[in-house]
């Protein structure tokens, strides 16, 4: 079973986190050099409306593409596919746990647990928290990864009680579980403001959530299959 648990997680950390590695030195990585321009002084928002976000997306995504191999990009791609492998070790668990209660794990339904993992840790805590970039206010630090932490514990434990509880009982228990840290409110900067454009930060916060969907499902898909497969 240990050998099943580290080869799916390895074979399907190592191909998904590639892919998430793709899209953030694509997609993310740019806005952040944006940003950081921004934060530095190099540019200021205001004085800058002739100049487009798309011009802006483009000419980063000349300067980041020069090298892919250069040292932010080899970091990036290293500490992607470290933290997928990590996931992807979660993941397998919970397939081991399932399959010894009689749930059958596959590339499809790998999928459903992939979505699962995604609303779980980006799109629950990405409702009170948004992705952030370098130069925009935020609050206290320890508050908001204690936020993020609970509500992303909370959030998995509500989908599991609700995918697979077998009456009303837990189906409320897991729907208060996932309310539960918006009720309370996630920690928020005692002002808003900034150096960074509104439009870049908002870009930047739907560009991560949707490489974080991208990611967790072909995270799922990839476990699930080289789950079965370990079963052939």
């Amino acid at each position: 079973m240990l050998k099943k648990l580290l080869t799916s997680a390895m074979f399907a950390g190592v191909a998904a986190g590639l892919i998430a590695a793709a899209l953030q030195i694509m997609l993310l990585v740019p806005i952040i050099l944006e940003a950081e321009e921004y934060e530095t002084g190099a540019k200021v928002h205001f004085e800058m409306a002739v100049e487009t976000t798309a011009e802006i997306a483009v000419g980063e995504v000349d300067a980041a593409s020069k090298s892919l191999f250069s040292a932010r990009n080899i970091q990036t791609i290293s500490w992607t596919v470290g933290t997928y492998f990590g996931l992807a070790l979660i993941l397998v668990a919970a397939f081991g746990f399932a399959s010894r209660h009689g749930i059958s794990v596959s590339a499809r339904s790998g999928i459903l647990w992939g979505f699962a993992g995604f609303i779980a840790m980006h799109l629950a805590p990405a409702m009170g928290l948004s992705p952030e970039l370098p130069g925009i206010p935020a609050a206290d630090l320890f508050d908001r990864q204690l936020w993020w932490s609970a509500t992303v514990l909370a959030t998995a434990l509500g989908l599991a009680a609700i995918a697979f509880g077998k009456n009303w009982g837990l189906w409320a228990v897991g729907i208060a579980l996932i309310a539960a840290p918006h009720v309370i409110g996630a920690p928020l900067p005692v002002a808003y403001g900034g150096v960074v454009p509104p439009e870049l930060a908002g870009q930047f916060a739907s560009r991560s959530i949707a490489a974080g969907a991208v990611g967790w499902v072909s995270l799922g898909l990839f476990a699930g299959y080289f789950w079965q497969r370990s079963d052939m």
